[in-house]
């Protein structure tokens, strides 16, 4: 049986790209810092799973935690939000959120593919935003992060390709999540092309496709907006 391992999965994407690669027959590691109690309710739906808590940014909790863990694919999904204007950001804000989605994505792959080198194979998914592709007001420290994952997963790619190992990204637009219960979607759906918003779903998709079936395909960056960047 393959092996998954999904960092923040008690998010909207992270659980239905939990359920997604447990439905395909994988079994599931749920990564979660503080959810514990969400992490353990969608452990109890997958029969295939296990629950790993740790914060990511802490070195030393990311090595115990994976430095002897097995996967076949790693699934950097743990990210935060932060918004605010440039002028009024707070350097907590900007710190926290880089510090998540950089520093955190280099920690725990930095532990995970030690194996995957040994192994000589592997697969390896960051989960961007269209943020990092064309930037958003509000959002100069989001953009900042998720525009590093995007490089990091490029460079990444030509080091460990001679290990059989493909690292690729996805790049999600506006998502149904809590995150966009309090925008206006109905001003948002004309600027898409699709004419919708997307579902974690459809994210978790495009997860498992590269992943798992687009063997012939690193260094790439899928982007899921509904043509709303292009």
């Amino acid at each position: 049986m393959k092996k998954v391992l999904i960092t923040g999965s008690t998010g909207d994407i992270g659980s239905e790209t939990a359920r997604y690669f447990h439905a395909q027959g994988y079994f599931v590691y749920l990564h979660y810092r503080s959810q514990e109690a969400k992490a353990k309710s969608l452990c109890e739906t997958l029969e295939n799973s296990e629950i790993i808590g740790f914060d990511i940014t802490d070195k030393k909790a990311v090595v115990e935690k994976l430095g002897s863990l097995d996967v076949d694919v790693l699934v950097n999904n743990a990210g935060i939000i932060k918004d605010n204007l440039f002028f009024f950001m707070k350097d907590e804000e900007w710190e926290d959120v880089i510090e998540t989605s950089v520093n955190g994505t280099y920690n725990v792959t930095k532990a995970i593919v030690q194996t995957m080198i040994r192994n000589k194979k592997g697969s390896i998914v960051n989960v961007a935003s269209i943020s990092g592709i064309s930037g958003n007001a509000g959002q100069t420290n989001y953009s900042a992060a998720k525009g590093a994952m995007i490089a990091f997963t490029k460079a990444l790619s030509l080091e460990v390709g001679r290990y059989k190992i493909r690292v690729n990204a996805v790049a999600p637009g506006i998502i149904e999540s809590e995150l966009t219960d309090g925008l206006d979607l109905k001003s948002l759906k004309k600027e898409i092309p699709l004419k919708r918003i997307g579902k974690a779903k459809e994210v978790a998709e495009s997860i498992f496709f590269l992943a798992d079936k687009a063997n012939y395909i690193t260094g790439e960056v899928l982007n899921i907006s509904g043509g709303f960047i292009r």
